[in-house]
C-alpha cells in the first residue's frame, strides 16, 4: 500500500520535468523516447538474466508486439497532452481508460459485462461530455490538442492494459521491456517525421542530467507499480492510485497556475467515480478456456505495464 501511494505521489508530479524538457528544447515525443529508453537500457542490464529469446518467440509474440505499439502510443500521447494542455484535464480525460477497458475486454478477452460495468460506462461518459462541452459548441468533442492527446492516451492505455491480460505467455519483465522499447521507438519515430530533433551538442549538462534522472525515475515506477499491485487488493489498489490527482492537482496550481472550472471539476468527478466503480467489476468470460489473468497496472495511465 505504501509503495502505491508514494507512485501515486510521484506520478502526480511527474508531468513537470517533461514541461522542463520541453523549455530546454527537446520536444515532449523526443524526451518520451529519450526517457523510456533509459529505463529500457537500464532493465536490459538488471534482467539480462531472464531474458531468452526462446521466451519472446511463440505463438504469442504479436501480443508482445502489440504491447510495444499500444504502450508507445499511451505514453507519448500522455507527455504530449501534460505539456500541451492543461494537466488536470488531461488526467481526467485519461482516465477514461476504465470505459474503454471494458470496451477491449469485451471484444478481446470475451469478458461479459455486469451491472458495475454498466454503471462505469454511464457515469464515465456523462463526466466526458460535462469535461469536453463549451458554451457554444454544438457537439461536446476536444477543442485542444491537449485534450485529444488525453483521450488518445487512456484509450491505448486500455488496450495495453487489456493485451498484457491476455498474454500470459510472457512474464512481466519482457512485458515492461516491449513496453518500453515501444514508447523509445514511437517517440523517436514521431520526433523524426516532425523534424524535432535538436542539436544534443548544444544541450546543457543539467538538460542531460534531468533526461537520466526522469528516465531512472520511469524504470522505478514501473517496478513499484507492479510490487504494490501484487500485494495490495484491487479494489484498495484503485484507490489509492487515484491519490495521483490530488498530488496533480495541487501542483498544477502551485507550479502551472492552472485552474479548472467548476463544470470541468463536475466532470472530472463522474470519471474518477468510475474507476472507483471499476474495481468492483466482475467479468466471467463466455468461455472457461481464458486463463486466470494477471494483474497490470490499472490507471497509471503512462504506458506501463
Amino acid at each position: 500500500m505504501t509503495t502505491l501511494l508514494l507512485g501515486a505521489s510521484i506520478w502526480g508530479v511527474a508531468w513537470y520535468p517533461f514541461r522542463l524538457l520541453q523549455q530546454a528544447g527537446i520536444s515532449g515525443e523526443l524526451s518520451t523516447a529519450l526517457t523510456y529508453l533509459v529505463a529500457l537500457l537500464t532493465g536490459l542490464i538488471l534482467f539480462r538474466k531472464h531474458i531468452r529469446l526462446s521466451k519472446i518467440r511463440g505463438p504469442a509474440f504479436h501480443l508482445l508486439l502489440g504491447i510495444a505499439l499500444c504502450a508507445g502510443c499511451a505514453s507519448v500521447a500522455y507527455t504530449l497532452g501534460i505539456i500541451h494542455g492543461e494537466v488536470m484535464r488531461v488526467l481526467f480525460l485519461f482516465y477514461l481508460a476504465p470505459l474503454w477497458t471494458i470496451l477491449f475486454a469485451r471484444m478481446l478477452l470475451a469478458e461479459r459485462l455486469s451491472k458495475h460495468g454498466y454503471a462505469i460506462i454511464l457515469s464515465s461518459l456523462t463526466g466526458a461530455l460535462l469535461l469536453l462541452w463549451q458554451p457554444g459548441q454544438k457537439l461536446p468533442v476536444p477543442t485542444s490538442y491537449g485534450d485529444w492527446m488525453g483521450l488518445i492516451g487512456g484509450l491505448m492505455f486500455a488496450l495495453t492494459n487489456v493485451l498484457v491480460r491476455k498474454d500470459q505467455q510472457h512474464d512481466i519483465r519482457l512485458k515492461s521491456l516491449a513496453a518500453w522499447s515501444g514508447t523509445a521507438l514511437i517517440g523517436f519515430s514521431v520526433a523524426l517525421m516532425l523534424d524535432n530533433i535538436p542539436n544534443f551538442l548544444l544541450l546543457q549538462p543539467d538538460t542531460w542530467l534531468l533526461l537520466l534522472n526522469v528516465g531512472f525515475l520511469v524504470f522505478f515506477l514501473g517496478l513499484l507499480w507492479q510490487y504494490g499491485l501484487t500485494h495490495t487488493p484491487a479494489n484498495q489498489a484503485i484507490v489509492i492510485l487515484l491519490f495521483e490527482l490530488v498530488v496533480a492537482s495541487i501542483a498544477a496550481h502551485y507550479l502551472a497556475d492552472e485552474h479548472l472550472a467548476a463544470k470541468d471539476w463536475v466532470g472530472g468527478l463522474l470519471i474518477v467515480s468510475a474507476s472507483l466503480f471499476s474495481a468492483r467489476v466482475n467479468r466471467e468470460p463466455l468461455q472457461k478456456k481464458n486463463p486466470p489473468t494477471e494483474q497490470a497496472h490499472p490507471v497509471s495511465g503512462k504506458g506501463e505495464t
